[in-house]
C-alpha cells in the first residue's frame, strides 16, 4: 500500500493511497477460503465447491468487500503513521477505474484537530458569589409558592378592579380604524399587574367593574414582535364580563397538604432544599462562566473551519427560526452574521481546549456512569428501553454525545479543584445581575463528531439581543419571551460535549448519527 501526502496546509490534509492489485487479489483469495465451507451448490458436497466457481459466482461482491476493507485499512494506516486526529469524518473518494487486475487508488481529505500546547491551568483565581438561603429568602419562596396556588372568585357587583385582581373581558383592537389579525378575543382573563399585556393596557383597566365598556388608547412597543404593529397607535374596545378577586392562600398546613406533603414543616424542608439547589446552580453558572472566560483569554489556536461552520449553522438556523416573519429582525441578523461566526469559532475553541485538559489529566467517564446515563435516557422512552440501550451500544458518536455533558462538568470540577477560589456573600438580586450583565457569556462548546443536537450551550461568547418573533394571536398581549438564541442559552444550561474532541473516527465508515430523542 502506497500513501502519498498531497496537501498540508494549516489544519487541512490530503493523501493519495494506492492499493496494489496483488493485495486485493490476496484479500479476495482469503475471503473465498473463509466462505467456501458455507457455500452450497447443486452437484457438490457441502464445503467442496471449487474456489474458481465461487469466484465466478460471487467475485464482484467479494471484490467490493475487499476494496472496502482495504480502504478502511488504508485510512487507519495513514492516520496512525502520521499521528493525525481528524476533526470530522475524513472524505474518501475512490478513483472510478476499479477494473479487476488493476491497482485501486483513492484520495483522503480531512481537517485535523490542532495540536494544543499544554493548557495553562495553574494560577487560576476566581471569586465565587454565594447567596444564603436565609429566613428572608425562605419567607419569600413560601409567599411566592402560596401566590402560585391562589384562585380567583367573583368580586362583589360594584367592586372596582385593582392591581392583583383578575379581569375577564372581550376586546376588539384596531389601528387607524382597521381591525388587525389577532386583535380580537372573547373571555380573555388577565391578572392586573402581571405584565402580560402591552404597556398601559392593564393599568387602564384599574377601576373597571363588571359590565363596564371602555376604549383604551395605547401604543405598541417599538420592538413588538409583530413588525406591522410595532410602534403603532392602537384603539381597543373592551367589555368587562367579570372582575374577580384573589382568594388569599395562607402559608399553613393546609397549603402543604394541598401540595401532597404532611405539614408546613415538611413543606419548608422541601422548599429549602429547592431554594438551596437553585442558588447553588446560579453560583456554579457564574463561577463556571468566569473560569471559561479565563481559559479563553489565555489560549488561542487555529480551529477546524468545518467545525466552526457546523456550529455556526446550528446557531444561525435557530436565530432564523426565531426571526421568521419579522423582516426587521431578519435584516438585523444579517448585519450581525460575522459576530455570530466569531461566537461559533470561540465555542469550538473552548470545546477543544476542555477536551485537551480532560485528556491530559485523566478525566474519564466510568462504565458505571455511562450505564446510568443510558438508563436515564432510556427512561424517557417507556417500553423501548432495550432498543435505546442497544442504540447507544452500537453508535459510538451517539454515546459520545450522551456522555459529553457529564464529561465537561467533570473537567470543570477538576479545574475548579485546582483554582484559588475566594467566596463573597451577595444577595440573590446581585448574583442574578452579575449573570445577566456580563458581555461575555458561555455558549455551546463541543468537539468533533459529537452528534450533538446543540441544546446545550456553554462557552464564553458575546451575546446578542434575541431576534423578536411576530405573534399570531392575542395582539393585545405583550409577546412571550422568545427562545434565547444559541449564543445566549448558556445562561441557563452549561454542559458541552468536550470529550468528543478526543474521539476522532478511525475509518471512513459512514458517520453514525444520534437519533433525536425528542422533537426539540
Amino acid at each position: 500500500m502506497n500513501i502519498a501526502e498531497t496537501l498540508n496546509e494549516g489544519l487541512k490534509r490530503g493523501f493519495r493511497v494506492t492499493i496494489p492489485a496483488a493485495d486485493l487479489a490476496s484479500r479476495i483469495d482469503k475471503a473465498i477460503a473463509e466462505v467456501a465451507p458455507q457455500v452450497r451448490m447443486p452437484g457438490f458436497r457441502p464445503g467442496k465447491v471449487p474456489g474458481n466457481l465461487i469466484r465466478k459466482m460471487h467475485g464482484p461482491a467479494l471484490r467490493g468487500e475487499a476494496i472496502k476493507e482495504a480502504v478502511n485499512d488504508g485510512v487507519n494506516k495513514l492516520l496512525a503513521d502520521n499521528g493525525l486526529r481528524p476533526a470530522v469524518q475524513p472524505k474518501v473518494d475512490l478513483d472510478p477505474d476499479l477494473a479487476e487486475g488493476k491497482d485501486v487508488t483513492f484520495t483522503v481529505d480531512m481537517e485535523v484537530l490542532p495540536v494544543i500546547e499544554a493548557p495553562k491551568i495553574d494560577g487560576i483565581k476566581l471569586e465565587r458569589l454565594t447567596v444564603e438561603a436565609d429566613d428572608a429568602a425562605m419567607a419569600d419562596a413560601l409567599r411566592k409558592l402560596a401566590d402560585s396556588q391562589k384562585a380567583f372568585e367573583d368580586a362583589p357587583a360594584k367592586h372596582k378592579a385593582k392591581m392583583g385582581d383578575q379581569v375577564v373581558m372581550d376586546f376588539a383592537g384596531s389601528v387607524d380604524g382597521v381591525a388587525f389579525e389577532g386583535g380580537t378575543g372573547e373571555g380573555m382573563d388577565v391578572e392586573l399587574g402581571s405584565g402580560r399585556l402591552i404597556p398601559g393596557f392593564e393599568e387602564q383597566l384599574v377601576g373597571v367593574k363588571t359590565g363596564d365598556e371602555k376604549v383604551l388608547n395605547l401604543t405598541f412597543p417599538s420592538d413588538y414582535g409583530a413588525g406591522n404593529l410595532a410602534g403603532k397607535a392602537a384603539e381597543f374596545k373592551v367589555k368587562v364580563t367579570a372582575v374577580k378577586v384573589a382568594k388569599p392562600v395562607a402559608v399553613d398546613d393546609t397549603l402543604a397538604t394541598n401540595l401532597g406533603l404532611e405539614n408546613l414543616e415538611k413543606l419548608k424542608e422541601v422548599l429549602k432544599d429547592q431554594v438551596e439547589s437553585e442558588l447553588n446552580g446560579m453560583t456554579r453558572t457564574h463561577l463556571k462562566r468566569k473560569l471559561l472566560d479565563q481559559l479563553a483569554a489565555s489560549h488561542d489556536f487555529a480551529v477546524p473551519p468545518s467545525m466552526v461552520d457546523a456550529e455556526f449553522d446550528q446557531i444561525w438556523a435557530q436565530l432564523e427560526e426565531e426571526a421568521k416573519g419579522d423582516s426587521e429582525a431578519t435584516s438585523k441578523l444579517d448585519a450581525e452574521r460575522e459576530d455570530y461566526r466569531r461566537i461559533a469559532e470561540r465555542r469550538v475553541r473552548l470545546g477543544l481546549l476542555l477536551s485537551e485538559i480532560g485528556q491530559a489529566n485523566g478525566v474519564q467517564i466510568s462504565q458505571a456512569e455511562m450505564s446510568r446515563l443510558v438508563a436515564q435516557e432510556a427512561r424517557r422512552f417507556p417500553g423501548q428501553e432495550q432498543e435505546v440501550a442497544k442504540y447507544f451500544s452500537e453508535n459510538a458518536m451517539a454515546a459520545a454525545q450522551l456522555r459529553a455533558p457529564l464529561y465537561e462538568e467533570k473537567v470543570v470540577d477538576f479545574l475548579l479543584g485546582k483554582a484559588e477560589i475566594s467566596d463573597r456573600v451577595v444577595s440573590r438580586e446581585e448574583l442574578q445581575a452579575a449573570i445577566e450583565s456580563e458581555d461575555e457569556t458561555p455558549g455551546h462548546v463541543h468537539g468533533p463528531d459529537c452528534g450533538h443536537d446543540h441544546d446545550h450551550d456553554h462557552a464564553p461568547v458575546k451575546t446578542k439581543k434575541p431576534a423578536k418573533k411576530a405573534v399570531a394571536a392575542e395582539a393585545v398581549a405583550e409577546e412571550a419571551p422568545v427562545k434565547k438564541p444559541a449564543a445566549k442559552k448558556a445562561k441557563d444550561a452549561e454542559a458541552a460535549p468536550a470529550e468528543a474532541a478526543a474521539e476522532a473516527p478511525a475509518a471512513p465508515a459512514k458517520k453514525a448519527r444520534a437519533k433525536k430523542a425528542d422533537a426539540a
